[in-house]
């Protein structure tokens, strides 16, 4: 959202038949939710920290409105006009001091969960990223000839005790899309949270319930990049081979290790609904992307997308007594569940059980638990390595894997695969993790000799 100009030439006014009829869900600009939030990727805190801890949350919000105004200033050139888009600014930061405000004194109160409070902070600052970019979004279409509606969900005008379907449903009825180009916030209130059930996943949720509920020949997701055979910022442009047609199980195969071409709690329900979704670089409209879709197999065997992460923590248990023991593993699950902590990849033999764990999730309190309970726990920062197919069942492909990453001189620690045979895993050194995503996608990708389906 942040290059609108982009968007608008690429996506919105790109083909002038078909400009009408298209619902577009939009995110914040990029960086506005992680000075509302916390940083995603850093956990540098951001507004919501201040006010969970009863800091000057009104001066983060003033400097938010600096912030959100020197943006609108960049789109002027687009038509943007300044005095409404910083009017709706001060407005809506207004608002939510005046809710901020109200939550702080029930915390001061006591009278209700400290914990639901402050997740319904998070629900109040979120959605004004949202907002913003939605409102500005239609100002700038409208200077552009185009009939749109705004169809902010972030429900600061209502006091319904709504479901996020619900509100969704209702703001869909009577509406001429036919007409109309309508840009839906990002973000929808509902009585459930949602944050607290998707956390910053919200917008594609938001995006697969509209997309439920008005039924389209497509769901278009537009990105940075191609959906590729790797990350070009890793392999570079020229060895990311674009992936053109697949299935909902490789997406989920990509959610599992952090790499989301649509968030899986947001696929499901495109999923169960027979909806495609289509991945289309902003930067190229002329070309199809790649197409995701429930039944989709490779004719040909071949390897799509090489993935993984850096980011993880390989937490094995050793113990003598694990060899016949029935239910030995529910032991660590059960431990794992405690701290709510789920697990990527596991690999066990007689006496040892490895679980790949996300590095942020394995705590001291986590670590003392096991550490008390088994006879041997080793932790070892890793990284994991996945070669991932809608069709892999190729003979010998495990060995032309593991030979590529021998030849790179990187050793593997554990390898699975299970016999559906969609994804090949592979926890190596964290610091072999960037060349032995290079290794694989030239062996297995660039290297291939298996054409690309277009969808």
């Amino acid at each position: 959202m942040s290059a609108f100009g982009d968007v608008l030439r690429h996506i919105m006014l790109y083909d002038k038949t078909r400009i009408y009829g298209r619902i577009y869900v939009v995110s914040a600009y990029s960086g506005v939710t992680n000075q509302l939030l916390e940083h995603k990727k850093t956990g540098e805190p951001g507004i919501y920290a201040l006010f969970a801890e009863r800091k000057d949350y009104h001066g983060a919000l003033n400097g938010l409105a600096v912030s959100l105004k020197k943006l609108n200033a960049g789109f002027a050139e687009l038509g943007l006009p300044l005095d409404v888009a910083d009017a709706f600014v001060d407005t809506r930061i207004g608002e939510a001091r005046k809710y901020l405000d109200a939550m702080h004194h029930v915390l001061a109160s006591g009278y209700l969960s400290r914990e639901n409070v402050l997740l319904a902070a998070r629900e109040v600052l979120a959605s004004i990223g949202e907002s913003h970019s939605a409102f500005n979004a239609v100002e700038m279409l409208k200077a552009a000839g185009v009939n749109a509606i705004l169809l902010d969900l972030a429900g600061f005008h209502d006091d319904e005790a709504l479901t996020i379907d619900q509100r969704i449903s209702n703001s869909f009825k009577d509406l001429d899309l036919a007409n109309n180009v309508v840009v839906a916030t990002g973000y929808t209130k509902g009585i459930e949270g949602i944050m607290r059930e998707f956390d910053r996943g919200y917008s594609e949720v938001t995006f697969s319930k509209i997309a439920v509920e008005v039924r389209p020949a497509e769901a278009v997701i537009h990105k940075e990049f191609h959906l590729s055979s790797a990350d070009p910022n890793i392999v570079g442009l020229e060895n990311a081979v674009i992936v053109g047609a697949t299935n909902y199980d490789v997406a989920d195969q990509l959610a599992d290790v952090g790499m989301e071409a649509i968030h899986p709690k947001a696929s499901k329900p495109m999923e169960r609904a027979g909806i495609p979704i289509r991945l289309k670089n902003t930067f190229e409209p002329e070309h199809p992307g790649t197409l995701i879709t429930k039944d989709y197999v490779g004719e040909r065997a071949r390897v799509e997308i090489v993935t993984g992460s850096d980011k993880v923590t390989l937490v094995e248990i050793h113990d003598p007594s694990m060899v016949g023991t029935v239910g030995f593993d529910l032991g660590i699950l059960e431990i794992f569940r405690r701290h709510d902590v789920s697990y990527i990849l596991k690999a066990t033999n007689a006496n040892s059980i490895a679980h790949l764990l996300w590095e942020n999730s394995v705590t001291p309190a986590l670590i003392d638990e096991l550490e008390t309970t088994y006879q041997v726990v080793s932790i070892k920062p890793s990284a994991i390595v996945c070669t991932i197919g809608s069709n892999i069942s190729i003979p010998g492909v495990l060995a032309r894997a593991a030979q590529a990453l021998a030849e790179a001189e990187v050793n593997v620690n554990c390898v699975s695969q299970t016999l559906r045979q969609v994804n090949m895993q592979f926890i190596v050194e964290r610091e072999d993790y960037k060349k032995s995503i290079i290794a694989l996608n030239h062996s297995l990708c660039v290297n291939s000799g298996t054409p690309v389906p277009v969808a």
